[in-house]
């Protein structure tokens, strides 16, 4: 282990987790969880002209981090608590962690899933849960699922174990701090590590913050759902009307308030990753790497690209969170990658309703290496022109506006319709 500052040194608020609790956390977890590796990655080194390292979390018995925390709560529970049974709500990766331990420790659990957890997630659950553990989908996002889950906590007096929002919990999380601190030969310049609901971020910022002060500790939010950053910069928890769904391990509309309160003066910075470039670090983990990963575990290193300035000699820890990733979105992971990278493009064009207007659209406007995906016309009148969308995946995101100079040039009638999202959704999606 690399040397520490003295503990005369060390400065803590009082809202963190203290060092023995996650300390007592690790000696829970022995038996359960692994300790995972820390293993420097020779590409993303190279890219960045520096030393990366990832923190293998993907690995777990659960294939993410959250086995730590769930585990650690449960374990914690009184003989008349577990008899009453637990339970929780998940996007998945929680679900997971319950499910694992209800199972070794023979304690019956309620689940609360929101109906677009992808079906793998679900699978899992009940693989690991066995008959201990009961799936129930409700609502469309976490936060649906969580109201309905303390409800039925209540009404069954049922202990609720929560993903995030728990000091237990939180010290379970902070037990990956412990072991990247623990194989690490040299001082952490900077730790990259996905938030959520924030539980992981204040383990890990309780921990870093007592043992290596020093150490940059950098959040990392999917654009569509910057809840932990919204909190921050408004100076109080705060919970966001709408989000996007797609990072669903990372997609909530409100953090907790002990992680809030934890993270609020600890915290380096916060990122903000579009979707978009975490599916094109899914793709590249996979191509490059063999390295499954689902897209809150891209996070942390889908924002090293956006802090490459900052990163040349350093030693960097990027934390990959986890791989419970559904074959079935893998589609949509491609597709949304392409768009990101401005190499997929659609398109409403008013085609001439005659034979050979589009064989002419296809010489006249694309390029040779450019190619129609998607396409949908149905003529429905006499009229000359009839609309159709158009997908188009273009060799080079420079071919787009040579492509519409084209079009215009041809005076054909166009809409774009990546940059409307309402109307995209609803002729795509």
């Amino acid at each position: 282990m690399a040397n520490r500052n003295t503990s005369s040194k060390i400065k803590t608020s009082s809202q963190m987790i203290k060092l023995e609790m996650i300390q007592t956390a690790a000696k829970n977890l022995k038996g359960v969880a692994i300790h995972t590796p820390l293993v420097k990655n020779e590409n993303l080194s190279e890219q960045f002209n520096t030393q990366v390292s990832l923190k293998r979390e993907d690995l777990q018995p659960v294939r993410s981090y959250k086995i730590r925390g769930a585990y650690n709560k449960i374990i914690s529970l009184s003989i008349d608590e577990m008899k009453r049974g637990v339970v929780c709500a998940s996007a998945g990766n929680h679900a997971q962690g319950v499910a694992f331990a209800c199972r070794k420790l023979n304690i019956q659990a309620v689940i609360f899933m929101p109906v677009t957890t992808p079906a793998q997630k679900i699978k899992q659950v009940k693989l690991f849960g066995k008959n201990n553990v009961e799936v129930v989908l409700k609502g469309d996002t976490f936060d649906d699922a969580y109201f309905q889950a303390l409800h039925f906590s209540k009404e069954n007096q049922s202990v609720f174990i929560h993903p995030f929002d728990d000091e237990l919990v939180i010290a379970g999380q902070g037990t990956v701090g412990l072991e990247i601190l623990k194989d690490t030969k040299h001082k952490i310049d900077y730790l990259f590590f996905p938030i959520g609901g924030g539980g992981l971020a204040a383990g890990i910022v309780s921990t870093f913050k007592q043992l290596s002060p020093e150490t940059k500790l950098i959040g990392v939010e999917p654009q569509g759902a910057p809840s932990m950053k919204t909190s921050l910069e408004n100076g109080k928890n705060t919970s966001l009307t709408d989000i996007d769904k797609f990072v669903d391990g990372a997609a909530v509309k409100c953090v907790g308030q002990k992680t809030f309160e934890i993270c609020k003066n600890s915290i380096d910075d916060i990122v903000l990753v579009p979707e978009g470039k975490v599916c094109t670090t899914i793709l590249k983990l996979y191509n490059e790497e063999a390295i499954v990963v689902e897209p809150a575990g891209a996070l942390s290193i889908a924002a090293l690209d956006l802090y490459k300035d900052q990163l040349k000699g350093k030693n960097v820890v990027c934390v990959v969170s986890g791989s419970n990733n559904d074959i079935t979105r893998m589609e949509e992971i491609k597709e949304r990658s392409l768009m990101y990278e401005g190499l997929k493009h659609y398109f409403i064009i008013n085609f001439p309703q005659r034979p050979g207007a589009l064989k002419e659209f296809v010489n006249d406007v694309l390029g040779e290496n450019d190619d129609i995906t998607y396409f949908q016309f149905i003529k429905k009148n006499n009229r000359e022109e009839g609309p159709a969308v158009v997908g188009i995946e273009l060799k080079h995101s420079t071919h787009l506006d040579v492509m519409e100079q084209k079009m215009k040039a041809k005076k054909i009638d166009f809409q774009y319709l990546n940059q409307h999202k309402e109307l995209f959704t609803h002729l795509i999606f």
